[in-house]
């Protein structure tokens, strides 16, 4: 198996360095190991370059994790491409797990993040008449043709970008596979906070990354956005987008009852929400009718080849 792994990282440079090392040492050398920097301001470019183990590291100026995996992509040549966060360190298993899954024929194969106070939300779930099986963004391997016929991620997206690319995969009737032995590890500290647990009980509307105190804006224009692009304004989708708005209500009325918020900053909250949802929507639309293709994705990696503030291509 001819491997790429992607590393996105963003003003973490030492958990950044205990997930190098770990795929020094647990990946085959012959691995194509590529960094994705930025816009960091901690010394992390120093640091990569210091090293020998790199291919690629890669300069960008957007804090987007969509335009970060695309950006990786872009200059991955594996046929199996791997997307993980910097600050994840693999276990011993990944690797193999990975090679066990694409010899089999798997199309997409992730594992589980552990450490992570977020539920990733990984149970198939029926959208549309759609069988959708959600993967961690941060922990999952393509098979390139994948990739290739996905157009990689929509950059539109600031947040859950994972999320839509597992409905296009579902689209196009790629399988998707979960193997426990493919785990990667997150220093992430959980303090048990109400975003934590708010973040918990709707997944799917967390950001990439899984990090506490949410944008609820962003988070709703990312769930209306892609589900308005994926299957039209079908009653379903407002009634999905709606239950969503309506536990994060309930959930506001309860912090603010327990004096954990103030009700200027609940209805600033709904306002953005419901703003937000409203151009989700449009926006959904737009690119839906902008590519009637099965991909789905008129923002994805072959619209554009800016990305990159600079490269430093060692291969």
């Amino acid at each position: 198996m001819e491997l790429s792994v992607v590393v996105s990282t963003l003003n973490d440079r030492e958990r950044l360095v205990s997930c190098l090392d770990a795929l020094a040492e647990r990946t085959p050398a012959e691995t194509e190991r590529i960094v994705v920097n930025g816009p960091s301001s901690d010394g992390t470019t120093g640091v990569v370059r210091d090293r020998d183990d790199i291919d690629v590291l890669v300069e960008i100026s957007e804090r987007s994790p969509s335009v970060s995996r695309n950006a990786g992509l872009e200059l991955a040549t594996g046929e199996v491409v791997a997307f993980l966060d910097g600050e994840y360190a693999i276990d011993y298993s990944w690797y193999e797990a990975i090679d066990e899954e694409m010899a089999d024929g798997t199309d997409v194969v992730t594992g589980p993040v552990t450490g992570c106070p977020v539920d990733d939300g990984q149970s198939p779930r029926r959208v549309a008449g759609r069988t959708v099986t959600h993967f961690h963004g941060d922990n999952v391997a393509f098979d390139r043709s994948v990739l290739e016929a996905l157009d990689g991620f929509d950059e539109y997206l600031a947040a859950a970008g994972e999320r839509d690319c597992a409905h296009r995969v579902a689209g196009l009737e790629f399988e998707v596979a979960r193997n426990a032995a493919m785990a990667a590890r997150c220093e992430i500290g959980t303090d048990g906070g109400e975003s934590s647990e708010l973040m918990e009980s709707m997944p799917e509307l967390r950001s990439d990354g899984g990090h506490a105190d949410p944008d609820w804006g962003a988070a709703y224009r990312s769930l209306s956005y892609r589900l308005a692009k994926n299957y039209g304004l079908r009653p379903s989708v407002f009634t999905r987008t709606a239950g969503s708005a309506l536990r994060e209500g309930v959930a506001g009325i309860s912090r603010l009852a327990a004096g954990e918020a103030t009700p200027t900053g609940c209805l600033s909250d709904g306002t953005d929400v419901i703003r937000n949802v409203a151009r989700g929507l449009w926006d959904g639309v737009r690119a839906r009718y902008s590519d009637r293709s099965h991909r789905r994705n008129p923002n994805g990696l072959s619209q554009r080849h800016d990305r990159a503030v600079q490269v430093y291509d060692w291969r």
